[in-house]
């Protein structure tokens, strides 16, 4: 027996160096798998990164785009805009202009007979102010001669409404009378 148990220990110690060894194995894998993880991990977060970065451009490229493609259209519309005001000052201007300068085949000649200044003479510029102060006031008049006669025809259509209106409550009334005696056996008023 004791010759038997010589043998045995190295079985037992070849079983330890075994386990030993798929731990180890085990360990390394294990380490592996850790390492390929964060490796995982850290070329995923890059490439997160570099997503949200490239995102963040592309923002702002687009907003940079639209915002051009605004301004565009505005400073579009705001020519357009300055052409019309301008051509519009320069009509008016024309006209302005055309009311103050005296034509020169005119200047300090009159019609035979006509007692009237010409209209672009001091003179004549007064006379018209006064013809156009007329006429407005007489305009003036007019409006409020029509308002006034507005006026009435509303208050003869209100009175019209209201002798309707009166009628109805009267007929109202007395179909309500007459229902009430109806319902009370016709001993009168309540």
């Amino acid at each position: 027996s004791p010759a038997m148990a010589g043998p045995r220990p190295p079985a037992p110690a070849a079983a330890e160096a075994e386990l030993l060894l798929l731990q180890r194995q085990a360990l390394a894998e294990e380490e592996a798998a850790k390492a390929k993880r964060e490796l995982l991990t850290r070329f995923l977060q890059e490439k997160l990164s570099r997503e949200e970065q490239s995102s963040m451009w592309g923002l702002h490229k687009v907003r940079t785009l639209w915002c051009l493609a605004q301004r565009k259209t505005k400073d579009q519309e705001l020519r357009q805009d300055i052409e019309i005001l301008s051509q519009t000052f320069t009509r008016v201007m024309d006209c302005k202009d055309g009311v103050i300068e005296v034509p020169v085949g005119l200047a300090g000649q009159g019609v035979p007979g006509d007692t009237h200044e010409p209209p672009n003479t001091p003179q004549g510029l007064v006379r018209e102010l006064k013809e156009a102060e007329e006429q407005q006031n007489r305009a003036l008049r007019s409006h409020l001669h029509l308002m006034d006669q507005l006026l009435h025809l509303q208050r003869c259509r209100l009175g019209y409404l209201e002798e309707g209106f009166s009628a109805q409550v009267g007929a109202l009334k007395a179909e309500f009378e007459a229902e009430r005696c109806g319902i009370s056996g016709g001993e009168g008023k309540w």
